[in-house]
């Protein structure tokens, strides 16, 4: 493959920086939005999300039961392990993107959650909430829409709370989605 010109160099950079400009003005919109009602709720489920607690505790419940329900907990928890270490130990270490900025003076404080310290992309709540429902719904087709969706509110959540860009939530999905494809992958050669 040829070097790029200068010229695809200028496109290349013009197009990463349009991105983070959009990433910005988005993250900035859902700021000063007005959402009392989802606040408080929002700011709980991304706690609970912590750890990756909401997604073990629905594996656990899955677990109690046999056959398929027991199978899909154990790809929904390997599939956590994979999307966790990719996106702590390797993502967040390689793009060290800093958390977006809080304003002390914020209209909303109430809706935040206590900063992380680490990097901010790509957001290792989503990538693990993504990969717990995308490896548990294909052996599991009921439980597709409701873990999908769950899956949704927590990315959003990192992005209402104040901690991630919403770039991070669409990388961590992808991620997340990739780490399941993965699982699913090897379980189907195992």
């Amino acid at each position: 493959m040829a070097d790029r010109t200068p010229r695809e160099h200028r496109v290349t950079r013009g197009l990463l920086r349009d991105l983070a400009a959009l990433d910005q003005a988005l993250y900035e919109a859902v700021t000063v939005t007005s959402t009392p009602a989802l606040d408080s709720a929002l700011r709980r489920l991304s706690a609970a999300a912590d750890h990756s607690k909401i997604s073990f505790a629905v594996a656990g419940a899955l677990a109690l039961s046999p056959g398929r329900s027991r199978r899909a907990a154990a790809l929904g928890v390997a599939a956590i392990g994979v999307a966790s270490a990719t996106a702590n130990v390797l993502g967040k270490r390689l793009v060290r993107r800093p958390r977006p900025h809080r304003a002390v003076d914020s209209p909303f404080p109430g809706r935040h959650v206590p900063m992380p310290a680490s990097a901010s992309f790509p957001s290792g709540h989503t990538a693990s909430a993504v990969a717990f429902a995308a490896a548990v719904g294909p052996a599991l087709p009921v439980a597709t829409v409701p873990l999908g969706l769950l899956a949704v509110a927590v990315g959003y959540s990192r992005v209402h709370t104040g901690v991630h860009y919403p770039g991070d939530v669409i990388a961590g999905a992808v991620l997340g989605t990739g780490a399941a494809a993965t699982v699913l992958a090897a379980a189907r050669h195992l």
